[in-house]
């Protein structure tokens, strides 16, 4: 299970007219480069797409805004270049994603101690990547991740670290968490404030009785157990008393059908996190241990205890 393919991250550029239409071009013209070259080269976990340059503040509000309405968009990636207008600065606070800069210039010639305000130079060596104010430079340096030059392959793997973690974030808003049974008695620190949960961070953390899971499990066939327990066979090593005719055996099959029935509810109910507990047990035959050890193998977050504080924490 893989949740990259479902988002993007933008590549968002802008600047003044005042610089003139040629600058303009060649800032447009390096982030294309930038892009295409960091979308087949540097293995990230989610493609990049690029926006339209942006020249007033609207315009960068408005890329903000777009963003906040585009399911796919897990994060924004600026660049800085020194720029007199103010106002660019607040747009980055429109944005709900992540924000992330990398001030270097397109070409490794122009070192960042040395840059001379290369919007204002026709020397491409000069030229940023991405135009945009001071004060979105400000705002990167309080609140954003500097990762180095962008054809570095450490700055590569960092960014693609920075996109997992945008992901992560997004994908988390629309989360939906599975309790299989309530949280275990007289165990304080397994409660929480589900309502505020949602409200704050946008997962729900939901309770469905162990009986209802038990209906489903009970529904696989000896089939498909079979098949899943000549994979445990395949990947482990298994015991004298978990082999054919060995005296555990029954429980290795068990295992496997608890495993595929609770994939099965989880897929169905479209829960990427779940919980569970040691005292709701009613009608599975053992506790689920090989059962959510493999799911979460699979992508899926798991918090024992029937807690709903940390699944989500952990869904990626």
């Amino acid at each position: 299970m893989t949740i990259f393919d479902n988002y993007e991250v933008w590549f968002v550029i802008g600047s003044q007219h005042l610089y003139g239409p040629e600058t303009l071009r060649q800032v447009t013209q390096h982030a294309e480069h930038v892009v295409n070259a960091l979308n087949t080269e540097a293995k990230l976990p989610c493609k990049l797409v690029l926006k339209p340059l942006g020249t007033t503040p609207d315009e960068i509000t408005a890329i903000c805004r777009d963003a906040n309405y585009d399911d796919r968009c897990a994060g924004l990636w600026c660049g800085c270049t020194p720029s007199p207008r103010p106002k660019c600065g607040s747009t980055p606070d429109h944005a709900q994603q992540t924000v992330a800069a990398i001030p270097h210039p397109v070409q490794r010639g122009a070192a960042v101690g040395q840059y001379r305000y290369g919007l204002y130079e026709p020397e491409p060596r000069l030229h940023m990547a991405v135009a945009s104010s001071a004060h979105w430079r400000a705002y990167a340096s309080a609140t954003c991740r500097r990762y180095g030059h962008w054809q570095d392959k450490q700055a590569h793997e960092r960014i693609g670290s920075w996109m997992r973690q945008a992901v992560s974030k997004q994908d988390t808003r629309h989360l939906k968490v599975c309790r299989f049974g309530d949280n275990m008695r007289e165990v304080a620190v397994t409660d929480g404030d589900k309502v505020a949960a949602q409200i704050k961070f946008g997962f729900s953390v939901n309770t469905w009785a162990v009986g209802d899971l038990v209906q489903v499990v009970n529904s696989i066939s000896d089939g498909d157990v079979n098949a899943l327990v000549d994979e445990y066979e395949s990947c482990y090593t298994m015991t004298p008393a978990t082999q054919i005719h060995g005296e555990k055996r029954q429980n290795v099959l068990e295992a496997a059908r608890i495993e595929l029935g609770m994939k099965r509810f989880l897929e169905q109910g479209g829960f990427h996190a779940f919980t569970t507990t040691f005292e709701d047990l009613h009608g599975l035959k053992q506790l689920p241990g090989l059962a959510v050890q493999r799911l979460m193998q699979q992508g899926y977050a798991l918090r024992a205890k029937a807690t709903g504080k940390l699944p989500p924490c952990f869904a990626s």
